[in-house]
């Protein structure tokens, strides 16, 4: 399906409605409220405030004060921005909670960037409270939580409220329209799709030496919370997650029958118990496969990159500028020729011209299949098991510490060990 992009959505409005875009615009600015301020929360922030000419960020939450105010420097500090960031200090929410206190507040629209552990508490929270939602990938580290964003995606839609995801590729025009070819059939039937998501670590664990004296256990895994599961949710589902979105995209979001994996961790490191590399097998319905690779090893090969194989031919993307699609004699069939957009900006432009036309629009339900799969990739490397579907919709794994006790003692567990590791 075609997005409508901003500039013809907010002509469309315009149209529609113009006194009332009129008061929009003028009277009723669209405010905006950051929950979790590290380094994607500053861009989503970024990127809503350049979606629309009357944006302003009124309200932020995070564990820090000089996360915070950090954020909004940098923040001020984009072009066009400045005169956006309209935080007093009484609106800069420090804890745990703060989240509700920013949802709470005077805002319309609510950006949810933190560690995903904490992705679930949060969105219902906010589709409780009636919000536009910006929410970034994955929505999930496990079963349980899923299944409360299942719920919350469905409330959201009979809020008549937009639901817009963090899975940027499916706002970039490039993999857009190379998907769309693939849908079209230019590749024949798709056979398998194999993706590489090769990298360094994107934080490495510090050593437990450098822990500050006082430093409750949930707030040093959050501190260091790439390294967590339960925070996370493995490297896997935080991060190759992109890759996995795009194998779901391209088999139109159907399900998988089952999924085997491998992984581990080839470096040690001093605490946290996430793997370093994984393999994931994904069998669908009719016989095609797809396979995940990603490690987060430094001083090694790097790769992002996706081969897609069908009878009639295949497709790469991620190996030159433009993705391109050749027969299996290598002629090319068809290269995108367009203008690479900027899916992150995309994104937060569909969000607000959305609000603007009063038309809600909702990606919850593939955002949703493009988590637990990751999820599903993860357990069957764990596990060293072949999982199904079925056993991951119904799965009782819950990683979240429950209750949430900020002084409660969670002692940091090896990364789990295939044949050992057992799913619930």
């Amino acid at each position: 399906m075609q997005e409508t992009p901003r500039r013809d959505f907010l002509k469309a409005a315009i149209i529609a409605a113009p006194a009332i875009i009129k008061a929009q615009t003028v009277t009723n600015a669209i405010k905006v409220g950051l929950v979790g301020a590290g380094g994607r929360g500053t861009g989503a922030a970024s990127q809503a405030l350049k979606a629309d000419d009357y944006a302003e960020l009124s309200a932020v939450a995070d564990v820090s004060i000089s996360q915070i105010d950090g954020s909004l420097d940098r923040i001020k500090r984009v072009k066009g921005n400045e005169l956006k960031v309209k935080v007093a200090d009484g609106k800069k929410y420090l804890g745990y909670e703060a989240y509700q206190r920013v949802i709470d507040s005077d805002i319309d629209v609510v950006l949810l960037a933190t560690p995903p552990g904490f992705r679930p508490g949060h969105l219902r929270y906010a589709v409780e409270k009636k919000k536009h939602i910006f929410t970034e990938k994955p929505m999930a580290v496990d079963s349980t939580g899923i299944r409360s964003v299942i719920e919350s995606v469905k409330m959201c839609k009979d809020n008549n409220k937009s639901l817009v995801d963090g899975f940027m590729w499916r706002y970039s025009t490039h993999i857009r329209e190379t998907m769309e070819q693939i849908h079209a059939g230019i590749i024949g039937d798709v056979l398998s799709y194999y993706a590489t998501y090769y990298t360094s670590p994107v934080k490495p664990m510090p050593p437990a030496s450098s822990r500050p004296a006082g430093m409750s256990d949930i707030e040093w895994q959050t501190k260091n919370w790439y390294n967590f599961v339960w925070t996370c949710g493995d490297g896997f589902v935080e991060q190759a997650v992109h890759s996995v979105d795009k194998v779901a995209w391209c088999f139109k979001d159907v399900a998988p029958v089952s999924a085997v994996g491998h992984g581990g961790r080839q470096i040690p490191q001093d605490g946290g118990n996430i793997y370093d590399h994984f393999e994931v097998n994904y069998l669908y319905p009719n016989g095609a496969r797809a396979f995940i690779a990603h490690r987060q090893i430094p001083g090694i090969y790097n790769e992002n990159a996706d081969y897609i194989l069908g009878t009639k031919g295949k497709v790469t993307i991620g190996r030159s500028p433009l993705p391109k699609v050749e027969d299996h004699q290598g002629n090319i069939l068809w290269a995108f020729k367009g203008e690479k957009n900027d899916g992150y900006q995309y994104e937060h432009d569909l969000l607000f011209a959305a609000i603007r036309k009063g038309q809600p629009i909702n990606k919850g339900d593939r955002m949703v299949t493009s988590t637990l799969l990751a999820i599903m990739g993860r357990e069957a490397a764990y596990t060293g098991q072949e999982l199904t579907w079925e056993q991951m919709q119904n799965a009782k794994l819950s990683t979240f510490p429950n209750p949430f006790d900020l002084n409660a003692t969670l002692p940091e567990s090896a990364p789990p060990k295939p044949g050992i590791y057992k799913f619930v």
